[in-house]
């Protein structure tokens, strides 16, 4: 819980950003709902009165404690081997946070996140379907990744001779949702009914974040524990003194003196706790030309410069041992063990309310998400017309490779065209590689390092990983409506062995190219510089071939 801010050079903005929230009496706002500190529209009012609900997750979910222990008993004493959760955005990232951050207890379910739609990946997390129970976690339970993924699922669990495929399900939904429907209509093993009003990137303290943890043999009290202390602290009216708001005013003030990019320096072991941050931060502000980028960093790759600033996090102590440069802006937390993951994540959540406020936004919505939903919704309709899929014309190709680029790219590249991509970038930029790869897979996971310090050295600008679709439902938003500083290398490929949809007249290797093309397009309609990479296999070396030449550094 303790903190230490290094101001340096934000100190004028940051103590600028402290006033204004004691004069708002933010804390108070916050807690007492009180909605005009964001913004004096009614419409606006009535939609933030409705995501305001993660303020008493932790009194909500202290009495489930026993019962998600009891059922999370009940799957290891009836055989399931596997745990494999199908979700988007917020309601998965935090089940792979704890999964690879706190890890799962000896003798519980080997646990998984299934948020991506490569055939690949749904192969090996489905490869043991009959011992397996699948989560369906969403807020509504009609996105088209978790319909199709959980059609594949029942199509295992009845291939694999599973009569009552329900049985191997366990949902997490809001009340007279379709999932809500869809559970009691199939008799799913259990359901869990949260809180409407707690927003998807608000929810790691809400049955979204708790039935994993359990099902892992996490100690769902202790992060119970640590959240309610943490969010006891957050009440403090002084914002020198409440970890959150300082947090926020540090995020709020950095960002409006230029200083976007959030670099995440932490050990090894909490940067996966980064991608949560990252999709909680970036899609709650990335909107109306502003925004915050967090930028995830082991100890030995801490990138700093005047767009920059400092988030450094240790476990217990240990971690961080390189010195940041002097004079960038510094935030340090320690935490005590990981159970204090639950009061991190409440910090980060009220960190977020507070710079949204002081930047001038709502940050409980996302209105740039829904664009590429509806481009692949246009493409999949075209491909179900015509059967085939429109891909944009290359403006390049190299050893099947083809390259396309968006118009704003375009006007920006000189001569080499899409093989000197790298030139459009400026200084203050950043650059996003956003595959649609099968994710963790060891086959890939090198290469796209490699073209990530790539693109990193190259352009002297942070450089980012995300793999799609995961990435639409957080660091999207930013893409879309953050500042124009985002320049975006999107990677797909054709797939080895393809995988058919059940009851749908295209394939996931369709749907996952739909969508990276989908998202290219948004782009391009957007005004952001973007290049699409159309590999002709799932093949590692045309990665490799993509980093020696078609991203050649500049001389």
């Amino acid at each position: 819980m303790t903190f230490v801010v290094e101001p340096g050079p934000l100190a004028p903005a940051l103590e600028h950003a402290y006033l204004r929230l004691e004069q708002s009496r933010f804390a108070d706002a916050l807690w007492n709902r009180r909605l005009d500190v964001w913004t004096a529209d009614a419409g606006v009012q009535k939609t933030i009165a409705n995501r305001l609900g993660w303020l008493s997750a932790v009194g909500a979910m202290k009495p489930h404690v026993r019962t998600l222990r009891t059922f999370a008993e009940s799957i290891r004493a009836d055989g399931f081997t596997d745990v494999v959760l199908l979700g988007m955005g917020g309601s998965s990232l935090v089940s792979e946070v704890l999964r690879t951050v706190v890890g799962v207890s000896a003798g519980f379910p080997r646990f998984r996140v299934l948020d991506s739609v490569n055939p690949d990946a749904i192969r090996s997390a489905m490869a043991r379907a009959e011992t397996t129970l699948f989560i369906m976690a969403s807020k509504s339970g009609s996105t088209i990744e978790l319909t199709t993924l959980a059609a594949e699922a029942a199509h295992r669990l009845r291939s694999s001779g599973v009569t009552n495929p329900g049985s191997h399900f366990v949902a997490i939904t809001d009340e007279n949702t379709a999932l809500h429907t869809r559970a009691r209509a199939e008799g799913f093993r259990d359901l869990f009914l949260n809180p409407a009003d707690i927003g998807g990137r608000f929810s790691a303290l809400s049955f979204f974040g708790l039935v994993p943890a359990a099902l892992m043999g996490i100690d769902v009290d202790a992060m119970l524990t640590s959240a309610g202390e943490m969010a006891a602290a957050c009440t403090d009216h002084d914002p020198r003194r409440n970890p959150g708001l300082a947090l926020g005013a540090f995020m709020a003030a950095a960002a409006s003196k230029g200083r976007d990019k959030l670099t995440l320096a932490m050990p090894e072991a909490l940067t996966p706790f980064g991608l949560w941050i990252e999709q909680l931060v970036a899609e709650s502000t990335g909107k109306h030309g502003k925004g915050v980028l967090p930028v995830t960093a082991d100890g030995s790759q801490v990138r700093v410069g005047d767009d920059t600033a400092l988030v450094v996090m240790t476990l217990a102590g240990q971690g961080h041992a390189q010195a940041p440069a002097a004079g960038v802006p510094t935030f340090r937390i320690d935490l005590p063990d990981v159970a204090a993951l639950g009061g991190e994540f409440f910090r980060w959540e009220v960190a977020t309310a507070a710079a949204g406020m002081l930047l001038g936004i709502n940050p409980f919505d996302e209105p740039n998400v829904q664009q590429a939903k509806d481009a692949t919704r246009v493409l999949l309709d075209t491909y179900v017309r015509e059967g085939r899929l429109p891909v944009p014309e290359p403006d390049g190709a190299v050893e099947g490779i083809r390259l396309a680029l968006s118009r704003s790219a375009r006007a920006a590249v000189d001569a080499a065209g899409p093989f000197g991509f790298l030139n459009v970038v400026r200084s203050g930029d950043y650059v996003s590689l956003l595959a649609y790869l099968p994710p963790d897979d060891e086959r890939f996971a090198p290469a796209l390092a490699r073209l990530q310090k790539t693109i990193g050295i190259s352009t002297g600008c942070p450089a980012t990983v995300g793999y799609g679709p995961r990435y639409l439902h957080s660091t999207g938003q930013l893409h879309k409506g953050g500042p124009n500083t985002g320049v975006f290398v999107i990677v797909a490929s054709e797939p080895a062995q393809d995988l058919a949809i059940p009851g749908l007249p295209y394939s996931f290797g369709t749907l996952e190219l739909a969508q990276a093309v989908g998202d290219f397009e948004s782009l391009d309609r957007a005004g952001r510089r973007a290049l699409l990479i159309l590999l002709p296999g799932p093949d590692p070396s045309f990665l490799q071939q993509v980093t020696a030449t078609l991203l050649t550094p500049r001389p």
